[in-house]
């Protein structure tokens, strides 16, 4: 019979009494994570942005917990010796004891302390580690599965850690360990097994049977109370790791996920309902200066422009100042992520613009890592083939900038027909010879190791969309992320976004959900779904989040064709926007940055659990959820929740064509911008999500009264 979700929130055993009067200055914050200076998904991005407000309000009493990477290390971490004097007891014992333990600063904003576990080095205790575990926990881990050794590894070597904290203390200590995911999760549930004096939260950003299952085409939100998870979980060969992550859910004092739909996956997966949804958020950046998102925006479009010149050399017979930038980007997931129903909706979309005669022409950018061997030939020639342009009409213009000036000197007016020499028409028609193709510009950038098996070039090669001059939707398919070193596309993702027109992530299974996130940040319109944490999140705070440039598109109520034409409704109504009303989109959507910005969801977070806490009447549990309002939630000192207008004003129809390094082309109409109007829409529009009173920084949030 399963334990009662109240005794696994409420029992604190091995829990010393933990007086009223104690100074929050004697606790000691731990956060463990697989990602912790490691790069792999979405968890480092969360850590990595509240590592600053993090480390304000925790100071040196805040350590993370992460593998040593060696590649990582080298780039991201400054070792150094401990600054405290019981973890420098705590790491000499563990390096003498055959542990590899090491200590520094991580190199980003805060700068936070870092303890490294190397996994590799202790490697030699994996199966006394793994008999342990089965006798204790009775979860076999089979040999075969690294990831999940690296996990009991990682795991052992984590409660060993916060073991060798507790025993090192002089005094009784009050410390808090927050786990992220089920690869970090194991050290949680020997923390209870061994009755540590530990204070346990896990954190869940996505169930592993809940990927597995929706990467198989389930009907998975509809039957999510009818799947038999032992069984579901056995066939997918990942019943060890769903035993640790469910082992981890349910052993933890406090338990949270990052949106309501993860929420509602976790109770049904993993038997537990969480005690908390604590949305994720990201570090936003103000602009001083009015309009700079915006001219950032043109300048990143300027350089994506010049990779398209490149790529489609020869075919080059469209308008780029006609043509919009969408993008998708994140795992190679392809039906989890909606790859699938993206290509769906654009071989729809490139029909009703071809019959629609529309001038506009799409160029949709998949982002997605896969498995390649190098770039692709076709596609370097094409950039070189730009450069030589480039490099042409450059030597050309020199030649005739000096013949002007030499002309100009003598006080004579140029004979235009004079100016340009035979050699100078030769030079030229060599260049524009060198452009001439005999196959269509590339869909993939790279070449891929598997190529007949590839699910997008698969898809496209059903819906025909081959780049072809027929085709007003373009597609390039770069399966590697973006870096600013490449010699193909040398631009960081963040670039890349800021040049983009719009984002679109039609995601059946996405958690929570960075990528439209951090488009919105940005100030750049994009598509979620109402199956994704962030599109849920949105809708409701947002009255009418279209008009932010938040598109939600419905994948829980309507089948996958009905989905599929309202996405296809989505791209195209955004297609007929002008130039001008898509500035004001830019406006509106980077009006929403503070509603994902730490600080502010600091306060949501705090009232929910503030919630959680009247629930709980028991001594101990009441100071727990205090430490842990105070680990993820970051009062700000204010009455209630304001929402700003942005610093970038939105533009009047006087501003708007100086507020952007090119002018705007003639438009059809000229669209009516009132800033107070804007301003009231916002205070009507967007849900205001508490308002909370004046606190000092030492005041408990929410807490019962003593009975």
């Amino acid at each position: 019979m399963p334990l009662a979700r109240s005794l696994s929130v409420t029992s604190l055993s091995g829990l010393e009494e933990w007086d009223e009067e104690f100074d929050r200055e004697d606790a000691v914050l731990f956060e463990i994570a697989w990602e912790v200076a490691n790069k792999v998904g979405g968890i480092y991005t969360v850590i990595q942005t509240k590592a600053r407000l993090t480390c304000e309000e925790w100071g040196e009493n805040y350590f993370l917990v992460g593998p040593y990477m060696e590649s990582s290390v080298r780039t991201q971490v400054e070792l150094i010796e401990p600054c405290n004097a019981t973890l420098r007891r705590t790491i000499d014992k563990m390096n003498s004891s055959g542990c590899k333990v090491y200590f520094g600063r991580w190199l980003i904003e805060g700068s936070p302390y870092v303890i490294l576990l190397d996994v590799g080095f202790t490697a030699w205790s994996l199966d006394r580690w793994k008999s342990e575990l089965w006798e204790n926990c009775s979860i076999g881990v089979p040999w075969f599965d690294r990831e999940a050794n690296d996990a009991v590894l990682f795991g052992f070597l984590t409660a060993w850690l916060l073991g060798e904290v507790c025993t090192q203390c002089d005094e009784p200590p009050h410390i808090v360990a927050h786990f992220h995911e089920w690869l970090a999760g194991l050290g949680l549930v020997l923390c209870r097994q061994r009755q540590l004096p530990v204070a346990t939260i896990f954190t869940t950003h996505a169930t592993l049977l809940g990927r597995y299952l929706c990467a198989g085409n389930v009907d998975f939100y509809n039957k999510l109370a009818e799947f038999n998870v032992d069984k579901e979980a056995g066939d997918r060969q990942i019943y060890h790791r769903y035993c640790l992550e469910r082992a981890a859910a349910r052993c933890a004092h406090v338990f949270t996920t990052v949106s309501q739909i993860t929420a509602i996956e976790a109770e049904h997966l993993l038997k537990r309902k969480p005690d908390i949804v604590t949305p994720n958020g990201l570090n936003v950046k103000k602009f001083s200066a009015m309009h700079e998102f915006q001219n950032l925006h043109a300048q990143s479009k300027a350089r994506i422009q010049e990779f398209v010149r490149g790529h489609f050399y020869g075919h080059l017979d469209f308008n780029l100042d006609k043509t919009v930038f969408l993008f998708i980007a994140g795992r190679y997931e392809f039906s989890n992520k909606g790859a699938d129903i993206f290509l769906e909706a654009l071989a729809r979309l490139n029909y009703l613009l071809r019959v629609n005669h529309s001038e506009v022409t799409i160029i949709a950018f998949f982002i997605m890592p896969a498995r390649t061997n190098n770039f692709n030939v076709e596609t370097l020639k094409g950039q070189a083939v730009r450069k030589q342009l480039w490099d042409t009409a450059q030597t050309v213009k020199e030649r005739f900038g000096k013949k002007l000036y030499e002309s100009l000197l003598v006080g004579q007016l140029p004979d235009v027909s004079k100016m340009l020499d035979k050699e100078d028409f030769t030079m030229m028609k060599r260049a524009i010879f060198a452009t001439q193709r005999q196959c269509l510009p590339p869909i993939c950038s790279h070449n891929m190791l598997e190529d007949s098996s590839d699910p997008i070039l698969n898809c496209i090669r059903r819906i025909g969309l081959f780049n072809s001059a027929q085709d007003r939707v373009k597609v390039i398919f770069h399966p590697e992320f973006l870096s600013s070193t490449s010699p193909l596309l040398p631009m960081d993702y963040e670039e890349f976004v800021r040049g983009c027109h719009l984002g679109v992530f039609p995601s059946y299974y996405e958690p929570w959900g960075y990528t439209p996130a951090e488009c919105t940040v940005m100030g750049i319109p994009s598509i979620s779904t109402n199956l994704s944490g962030f599109g849920c999140f949105m809708e409701e705070h947002i009255a009418d989040p279209s008009a932010y440039g938040i598109y939600i598109l419905d994948r829980r109520y309507r089948g996958v064709d009905e989905s599929c034409n309202q996405l296809t409704s989505f791209l195209f109504q955004f297609c007929q926007q002008s130039r001008r009303q898509r500035i004001i989109q830019r406006n509106r959507t980077e009006r929403l940055s503070d509603l994902l910005d730490w600080r502010y969801l600091g306060r949501s977070k705090s009232l929910r659990i503030s919630d959680s806490s009247r629930k709980l009447s028991q001594t101990r549990c009441k100071y727990l959820l205090t430490f842990i309002i105070i680990i993820f939630f970051y009062i700000i000192q204010a009455t209630g929740f304001r929402y700003p207008r942005p610093a970038s004003v939105p533009p009047s129809p006087a501003h708007s064509l100086h507020s952007s390094p090119h002018h705007s082309e003639a438009e059809d109409e000229e669209e009516p911008y009132d800033e107070d109007l804007e301003a009231e829409k916002d205070r009507v529009n967007i849900r205001q999500p508490f308002n909370l009173p004046n606190r000092n920084k030492n005041h408990t949030v929410g807490l019962p009264e003593k009975n």
